[in-house]
């Protein structure tokens, strides 16, 4: 029997349900849509507390394993990172990282949790921790269900049955998101939203999946077997992972076996699904407006407005969403999360960029946010972490030329080491084998003047790196 409970926290989805904010490159998860951390940094947080939970699980795919470690330093915590090599849905990731918690402890009980939930009452959530620690030891599958609030359209729910122990209930039966009239009987009726949260002894969800897929249990089981180690990453092994079937944890699982149970809570949850659901959760002025960044409100009424810089001014509207970054703006009705998802499946066949990538772009090593460009020239702005350095490179059809606006750099080309120091500049020729490092304890910040025939970022010849992109 375990008395602490290993939370296996999933971060790999990639959904746009808040475009432009969240896109391919970096999604919600990882955005602070409600303060300075983000909802996967609040996640893990919230089962932080050493006397009830064990070291962390955090499954991933590869485009996201650097900004998981960034994040996990931040708030000072540590995990086991898995890396999925293909996207594979709830159920496979869950049993994946059910088998890697098995493989640490034969008792392991997890508690799996999605990456991208806001919890409002995080005590309220903890004690349902507790109380279903003891169901989850006894071979049952707890998933936490959610007092509603309003007769929601856009959550499954839950039937709960007897009480096996104390607030714990047997599930009678899930049911799939309702209609309007369909969710008021349900909430009537005393059933509860589904979370998507579980928490269950490894072994168990493994030999319950098992019972209805052996094929994707021994694929994942096999993947997690003969991972590898990469950087302090595990990497699933591809060609066994790709064998398990996509699907849910729901589906795989929870909707078939005869041990799921139910905890009802009250915890302030969303799975914040839509700008709109970003509004509930924002504080709001007397007239029901909620803004982040520098918003003026005129005779509007029930608006949300997330800017990165503009100033948003809205007049004499109701029910909008403005969300205002530095290369996209959506205006939209607060209402319509299906007309969303609509626009951002056509801005993918007009626009495809401005639904994968931001501006501003992420790398292990720090951030470049492209400024201006044109035919021939491109210029961007380039943040380089304390200790940080880029690989060892060079273009076959630009050069480049940077100037440091703050801090060290420390830059090699060819066979020369120089440093440059704020208000210096340095010109790196076409072909010209380079690295930029910072070598200092501040960040280092520089412009970069870019010129040539081709200046895409597939120009790139690596031959050295660190992050074993090479």
């Amino acid at each position: 029997m375990s008395e602490r409970i290993i939370p296996l926290v999933m971060c790999g989805g990639a959904g746009t349900r808040l475009w432009p904010a969240s896109r391919e490159v970096r999604p919600k998860q990882f955005l602070p849509l409600f303060g300075p951390r983000s909802t996967f940094q609040d996640t893990l947080k919230r089962v932080s507390d050493p006397a009830l939970f064990d070291r962390p699980i955090v499954i991933t795919n590869v485009a996201y394993r650097f900004m998981v470690l960034e994040q996990l330093a931040e708030i000072g915590l540590e995990a086991d990172i898995l890396l999925e090599p293909v996207r594979r849905d709830s159920g496979p990731a869950i049993a994946a990282g059910a088998t890697f918690a098995h493989m640490r402890d034969s008792e392991a009980v997890v508690l799996a949790l999605a990456a991208d939930h806001v919890v409002r009452d995080a005590a309220a959530f903890v004690a349902a921790c507790r109380q279903g620690l003891a169901a989850a030891n006894s071979g049952r599958i707890v998933t936490f269900g959610i007092r509603p609030e309003r007769a929601a359209t856009e959550y499954g729910y839950v039937n709960p049955g007897s009480v096996i122990t104390g607030e714990v209930r047997a599930v009678t039966k899930f049911v799939e998101k309702p209609d309007p009239q369909t969710a008021s009987d349900y909430v009537k009726a005393g059933y509860l939203w589904n979370s998507g949260n579980f928490m269950f002894r490894a072994a168990t969800l493994l030999d319950e999946y098992r019972s209805v897929d052996p094929e994707s249990v021994r694929a994942v089981t096999d993947a997690v077997s003969h991972a590898g180690r990469d950087l302090g990453f595990v990497t699933l092994a591809p060609d066994a992972f790709a064998k398990a079937r996509a699907i849910s944890i729901d589906y795989a699982v929870m909707e078939k076996t005869a041990h799921a149970a139910v905890i009802p809570v009250t915890c302030g949850w969303s799975d914040v699904g839509s700008w709109r659901a970003v509004w509930e959760l924002s504080s709001k002025d007397g007239q029901g407006n909620a803004a982040q960044g520098t918003a003026v409100f005129e005779d509007s009424r029930n608006c949300n407005v997330s800017t990165d810089r503009a100033v948003v001014a809205l007049e004499g509207v109701d029910d909008l969403v403005v969300v205002a970054t530095q290369d996209a703006v959506l205006v939209s009705r607060q209402n319509d999360a299906n007309g969303l998802k609509r626009l951002v499946a056509r801005l993918r066949e007009v626009a495809p960029q401005v639904t994968e990538e931001h501006l501003r772009v992420h790398r292990p090593w720090g951030a470049y946010q492209s400024i201006d460009s044109g035919e021939r020239h491109q210029v961007k702005r380039i943040t380089v972490k304390a200790g940080g350095r880029l690989s060892l490179q060079k273009h076959h059809h630009r050069s480049e030329h940077w100037i440091v606006v703050r801090g060290t750099a420390k830059v090699t080309v060819d066979d020369v080491i120089k440093t440059v120091h704020e208000n210096e500049s340095i010109y790196i020729p076409i072909g010209a084998v380079h690295r930029l490092e910072n070598p200092g304890k501040i960040l280092l910040e520089l412009i970069e003047v870019q010129t040539g025939s081709y200046l895409g970022e597939d120009d790139i010849v690596r031959i050295e790196d660190d992050y074993r992109r090479s």
